[in-house]
């Protein structure tokens, strides 16, 4: 993996509107082509963090830098979250094809993105269904194929398999990596499973606190490629445990 910093937050604090101060001092660095998980208690700013890293937040305090960017600013970025959000009234394909569309792709160029990227996510046959005519899995399939077809350089997942049942979201990790290890994309993604966070990340960052603020990294120095098997395997369990452990101390007011 290239270790190169792909994206630098430093002491980023956000206070909204009403004056209620939700982060602190956050700091940490994404490497280029990195998956990192980011877990922590319930309403402790984590969907406000996605927004920021996203660009459609700005910081109160500190900086956000996107190393390889014209002075620092966000590269192109693909966004899913728990609710796949697809438009009801467009298949498939059509709801794959509108980040192009708002683009101004050529209609060649887009029709052939969104070909290879449906069949990336294992939907060639489905290019034609309608939202309501697909599993919540298969939803969330065109989800992210609608988040990564016009190439980003990162992937914000917030809680994206949150909604799915146990089985599937299974699969959908699986997905996720294999895709993942196909395309050139640096991943951030939010989950409340410690199981989902260290089977697929590089290194799972634990936030807490009122305001909430990192309080730990956990390197997750499995090997690769994951399979839902290495959940039974000792090391696998002690990384689970250190996250667990690192929640635990924020929920009891630890740092």
């Amino acid at each position: 993996m290239n270790q190169k910093p792909f994206l630098v937050a430093q002491n980023v604090s956000h206070v909204f509107e009403d004056k209620q101060k939700v982060l602190a001092d956050l700091s940490f660095v994404l490497p280029a082509g990195s998956f990192t998980a980011l877990v922590g208690p319930s309403g402790v700013g984590k969907s406000t963090l996605v927004r920021l890293l996203a660009g459609l937040l700005r910081p109160s305090s500190g900086k956000i830098t996107y190393t390889h960017q014209p002075n620092g600013q966000p590269p192109s970025i693909g966004l899913m979250f728990q609710k796949d959000n697809l438009m009801p009234w467009r298949t498939a394909y059509e709801n794959v094809r509108l980040p192009l569309e708002v683009q101004g792709a050529a209609n060649s160029e887009a029709d052939t993105a969104v070909r290879e990227m449906l069949t990336l996510v294992g939907l060639n046959g489905f290019a034609q269904s309608y939202p309501a005519q697909l599993s919540g899995g298969m939803a969330q399939r065109v989800a992210l194929a609608r988040a990564l077809v016009h190439r980003p350089s990162l992937l914000l997942l917030d809680e994206p398999f949150g909604a799915l049942d146990a089985l599937t979201r299974e699969r959908m990790g699986q997905e996720l990596l294999r895709i993942w290890a196909a395309l050139p994309v640096t991943v951030f993604m939010v989950t409340h499973s410690i199981q989902e966070a260290v089977l697929l990340a590089d290194e799972v960052v634990v936030m807490g606190g009122q305001p909430a603020t990192v309080t730990k990294k956990i390197q997750i120095q499995l090997p690769r490629p994951r399979t839902i098997k290495m959940q039974g395997d000792k090391q696998f369990q002690q990384c689970a445990g250190a996250v667990r452990q690192a929640i635990e101390e924020v929920e009891n007011g630890k740092r």
